[in-house]
């Protein structure tokens, strides 16, 4: 795997008069890359590219090669020149990317029409895998579906539908030639993200709806019952203050003078009989 250190042994033994050349190619092996001269002790790293990953061991010539990636992928020979022989030998080394660990995440779409409200519908993917991948979903110790690709960089999921109440262990897997990521279900949160609503989500909402309906109308009848309340006192006491108060005034009564005037000069006659 990229990041690995990868040890090409050469499996005999050295001596002291041995020249020891690595060879590196994609399809055939034509290109020097390290060199070991026992005889002078020099060892050598010709290739700028490979250079900085490269090690010899000075007891055994073994190549070793750290911090790999996919660029040391190929051919590899090794050439112990044993004069008058001459030793070959040949490696073939594939590095593969790192995988990604497999998401699991709630996927509705994948569910079936015959599902039931009580059951969740949960994806297994993962982006980028190199080649020779499968995925698989695993109830406890038994193998439940798989889905195998041999191209590279695409993205593999597998669905699957699980009951909430579901006790069992779930687990997906990404098998690979030379490792395996397993990534486990958790139902509980697995089935209770953003990415749907469960049913015992839509009770709780439905109940918060009709609560809060229930407290809002409350209140706006409160509210009118109030307000008309108030609208009563209020022209009671606008009514009240209309009213105008005037001050009484008293004109006094003239009465008429029963007395005669007295008449200064009356003049009396005198009344004959006859």
């Amino acid at each position: 795997m990229e990041g690995d250190t990868v040890t090409l042994y050469t499996d005999t033994h050295i001596h002291t008069h041995d020249v020891i050349e690595w060879m590196f190619g994609v399809q055939s092996p034509d290109e020097v890359i390290a060199e070991l001269n026992r005889e002078v002790d020099i060892t050598s790293f010709i290739n700028e590219r490979l250079k900085n990953h490269l090690q010899i061991d000075d007891q055994t010539g073994s190549l070793i090669i750290t911090n790999i990636t996919t660029e040391h992928t190929g051919l590899y020979q090794l050439e112990i020149n044993r004069k008058p022989s001459v030793l070959i030998r040949h490696f073939n080394l594939t590095v593969y990317a790192r995988l990604p660990v497999p998401v699991i995440s709630r996927d509705s779409s994948q569910c079936s029409s015959s599902s039931s409200s009580s059951s969740c519908c949960v994806l297994c993917s993962v982006l980028n895998v190199s080649h020779d991948v499968s995925l698989s979903w695993y109830k406890g110790k038994s193998l439940l579906s798989s889905i195998s690709v041999s191209d590279l960089n695409i993205r593999l999921s597998l669905p699957l539908e699980v009951e909430y109440q579901d006790t069992n262990t779930y687990r997906c897997v990404l098998r690979h030639p030379n490792t395996n990521l397993t990534q486990h279900l958790d139902i509980t949160h697995a089935c209770h993200t953003s990415a749907g609503v469960t049913f015992i989500d839509k009770v709780v909402i439905c109940c918060a709806i009709v609560g809060s309906v229930m407290i809002v109308t409350a209140v706006l009848i409160f509210w009118i019952r109030r307000k008309h309340t108030n609208t009563q006192q209020q022209a009671v006491r606008t009514g009240e203050e209309e009213i105008t108060y005037a001050e009484p005034t008293f004109y006094k009564r003239q009465t008429h003078n029963m007395r005669c005037a007295v008449e200064d000069d009356v003049v009396y006659a005198g009344v004959t009989r006859r």
